[in-house]
């Protein structure tokens, strides 16, 4: 889309949040509220008022947020339900298309991670692969909840960037 800043200025709220609402994912609410802090003065700016508002979320909040995304190659995945946006990032790193052992081994780590944590995992599909993924799933399953839920959020600000850049133009300044 990469409308410029001014535009995204704009937009009327109902537009704002049609167009800016997944770019966290099921989080409509986050883009609805920050849509009061325009006009941003750059895509730095309009990054920065997101990532601030669920940075004053309590512990609980930002669980919710983790909570709002699917499993990497899980139900979602295979009955396609998933959004636009999840189902392009997923395919991207290979989730669509592994293989049987792959398969039970991501149900396996998916589903030993959410006991642990009560959130499903979260990494940044677009900036890693398969065997990444299933790495750090298992890796990140042995970590304590307080640091997982920080890294959860770590791989949500990084979707949520890539996700803005593609509607966003980055480097336009605002002429205000």
């Amino acid at each position: 889309m990469d409308m410029d800043i001014a535009t995204v200025n704009a937009l009327p709220f109902e537009d704002f949040v049609n167009l800016l609402g997944n770019v966290v994912e099921k989080c409509p609410i986050i883009t609805a509220a920050v849509w009061s802090a325009r006009p941003f003065l750059n895509f730095t700016a309009l990054e920065a008022a997101i990532n601030e508002f669920i940075d004053a979320l309590p512990e609980s909040g930002k669980e919710g947020i983790l909570r709002c995304h699917p499993d990497l190659a899980g139900r979602d995945l295979q009955s396609g339900t998933l959004t636009r946006e999840s189902r392009e990032e997923q395919a991207g790193a290979g989730m669509d298309a592994l293989n049987s052992a792959d398969a039970s081994r991501m149900t396996r780590l998916n589903e030993e991670y959410k006991e642990r944590f009560g959130f499903p995992f979260v990494i940044c599909a677009r900036m890693s692969d398969k065997a990444n993924i299933l790495r750090q799933l298992s890796e990140r399953c042995q970590n304590e909840r307080a640091l997982e839920r920080a890294r959860g959020i770590e791989e949500v600000r990084k979707i949520c960037r890539l996700r803005l850049q593609a509607l966003v133009l980055t480097d336009a300044p605002n002429k205000l």
